[in-house]
């Protein structure tokens, strides 16, 4: 049989790095019909939007994507396109593993957690009132009432939504991802020693669920400050992170930094029955047309989308090739090298090929 995916390139080096995955993918013997849609920059100027409907509906349709980098300008211009992507289609759970792999250089050893955040709440949700406006003004008037707090006049205001019910749906994602997993262990990361109201929902909520799984997996809670210490002191304690979307979104990058960096960090997106797999890294648009960055990033999460839909030794060959290239670091781009200027570092479509051949042998 051949899977139905929505293809999508991506902009900056993401079509780079997209297009090595799925030729990898499609070295693995899996066949695949792709449907390739626009999303980010790139669309911006055939659509007039960077997340267009036709898009939305291809992965509504398909249930699979396989999607490359896109760029968000920084402070002005359009929200995140991943965060509306994800709205849009009501992908609550993101899935991020981290785990050393022989030949990237790191301090840290046997390293293997897998961050899990929810996506549709808290700060990212995007609820701001800029500075100086008249709605601003009067939020701040009311909170100043409600809750006698000095807020500054020419403040601006975020809001963050916690709720019972988005908190035990990713918390439920955790711990089945566990036991699906072989994973030991949960742990819930929050701050709710200061944020009792919305973080300790999202504490006792986590609690709530652990309850129901019994003591089939682990459970414990940990304050977000003290996790990101004890990360860089003792990773090997950590397995599955369950976090809230802004911390999670600040220690996936933390947990990629102990593995060697977002370029060896697949990703996920999963809701109810839909799933779209992306490097965790940016589209990086100034190495653009370059045939220089590192590609792993984005053929292991190729790796999880196989995993996703069934193809397990697919995966499992797929991923043993990857695992093979970084080990022997011959084959391998320049930031996998010791030294980053190594003349015998090789390009992005040159470490898919050689991924593929380890994939043949």
């Amino acid at each position: 049989m051949a899977y139905d995916v929505t293809f999508i390139p991506g902009d900056g080096i993401g079509p780079e790095v997209a297009w090595a995955a799925r030729r990898c993918l499609e070295a693995t013997g899996v066949r695949f019909r792709w449907d390739e849609r626009m999303a980010g920059a790139a669309a911006i100027q055939a659509f007039k939007t960077p997340l267009p409907e036709e898009t939305l509906q291809s992965i509504r349709e398909t249930r699979v994507a396989l999607k490359g980098p896109v760029t968000t300008p920084i402070g002005i211009g359009f929200r995140s396109v991943n965060v509306a992507l994800r709205k849009q289609l009501d992908l609550f759970a993101c899935v991020r593993p981290c785990r050393t792999y022989a030949g990237v250089h790191t301090p840290f050893q046997d390293v293997d957690l897998v961050v899990v955040r929810e996506n549709t709440e808290d700060l990212y949700a995007g609820i701001e009132f800029a500075a100086q406006e008249p709605k601003t003004r009067q939020l701040i008037a009311q909170l100043r009432e409600a809750t006698g707090q000095p807020i500054q006049s020419d403040a601006a205001l975020s809001i963050k939504p916690i709720s019972a019910a988005a908190s035990r749906r990713i918390a439920t994602f955790a711990f089945e991802y566990a036991l699906s997993h072989g994973r030991k262990k949960v742990t819930a990361v929050h701050k709710a020693n200061i944020m009792k109201c919305t973080d300790g929902l999202f504490r006792e909520s986590a609690r709530q669920v652990a309850g129901t799984y019994d003591g089939r997996v682990a459970f414990e809670d940990r304050l977000v400050d003290a996790t990101c210490m004890q990360l860089v002191l003792r990773p090997q304690e950590f397995d599955v992170l369950l976090l809230p979307n802004l911390y999670g979104d600040i220690l996936s990058d933390l947990c990629a930094g102990l593995v060697g960096g977002l370029g060896v960090a697949p990703g996920a997106n999963l809701g109810e029955g839909i799933a779209v797999f992306e490097a965790v890294h940016g589209s990086a648009p100034k190495y653009q047309g370059l045939n220089k960055v590192n590609p792993t990033a984005m053929i292991l999460s190729g790796v999880m989308m196989l995993d996703h839909l069934g193809e397990r030794e697919a995966a499992k060959r797929l991923g043993a090739a990857v695992e093979a290239i970084l080990r022997e670091g011959k084959d391998v781009t320049y930031d996998l090298k010791a030294d980053r200027h190594d003349p015998s570092a090789i390009g992005t479509r040159e470490m898919a090929e050689a991924i593929i051949e380890k994939l043949k042998n």
